[in-house]
């Protein structure tokens, strides 16, 4: 149990079966939280939820595209039936490898229909409910909404409008009790990471793994539970006073590399 707690209240999580996002759903529920995941990857969703209801945490699921309007806004209206909706964790996403030249069209709209689109429809979606609740929305950024990143361009694309989408929320709902924050992580060990190196490099994984975490000047990736206990702070009644900030954790990368 964290300082920071949820007791009683009802937090939503996209892509909240693996890596990250199922961190924060972990350490939202121990913390007290009444946990929804909101995924696309129905057999990797129930087995989580099973796992985790078997340690007495309490989390429910829906399963959705977050790039479809409709879908999004029928669960969260039907969460809404059954609990007080505070906190939203953007957290879904997909990632993308290459220059403006390797980037098709059809490349640029998927990155953006998720990673975009998604934090968009979700958090329209539950703006009508947090107006009475003081909510939080806590949006997935990235180092590249920040800096530039090789060979990322959709990506970094889609990670810059979230961090601006952010400042917007935060900007338009501050007088009516809405929080809205981001996290930026750098690279994170989570198995998206070690399935990209085995696909990439299967001669030399070790190595590449090895490459990749001394881009932090840290000299390691960053641990899927560091970036959830941020998250955790960030959506506590500890962090009342924080609105309309980006909060890298990024192991010295932005500011100690170049």
């Amino acid at each position: 149990m964290s300082t920071f707690q949820l007791t009683g209240k009802t937090a939503i999580i996209t892509g909240g079966s693996s890596g990250i996002g199922l961190a924060i759903v972990r350490v939202f529920s121990q913390n007290g939280a009444n946990v929804y995941i909101l995924d696309t990857n129905k057999d990797q969703t129930l087995k989580v939820v099973e796992t985790l209801n078997a340690e007495n945490l309490n989390v429910k699921y829906k399963i959705v595209d977050v790039s479809n309007a409709y879908q999004i806004q029928k669960s969260i209206d039907e969460i809404a039936e059954e609990n007080t909706i505070n906190i939203l964790v953007n957290n879904a996403g997909i990632a993308h490898i290459g220059n403006i030249e390797h980037t098709q069209e059809e490349d640029l709209d998927k990155i953006y229909a998720i990673n975009v689109k998604g934090v968009y429809n979700c958090a329209k979606a539950v703006i009508k409910y947090m107006k009475s609740t003081n909510g939080v929305i806590i949006n997935m950024a990235s180092i590249a909404s920040s800096v530039g990143i090789s060979d990322r361009f959709a990506y970094s694309m889609s990670k810059g409008a979230v961090l601006t989408m952010t400042y917007s929320i935060a900007k338009d709902y501050v007088d009516q009790g809405i929080r809205c924050n981001s996290i930026s992580p750098a690279r994170v060990h989570t198995p998206f990471v070690d399935g990209f190196i085995a696909k990439n490099y299967p001669d030399n994984q070790e190595e590449m793994f090895e490459k990749l975490s001394k881009t932090q000047p840290l000299g390691r990736m960053g641990k899927p539970e560091e970036i959830a206990h941020l998250a955790l702070y960030l959506a506590s009644d500890h962090a009342s006073f924080i609105t309309g900030t980006d909060f890298p954790i990024d192991g010295g990368f932005i500011k100690l590399n170049g």
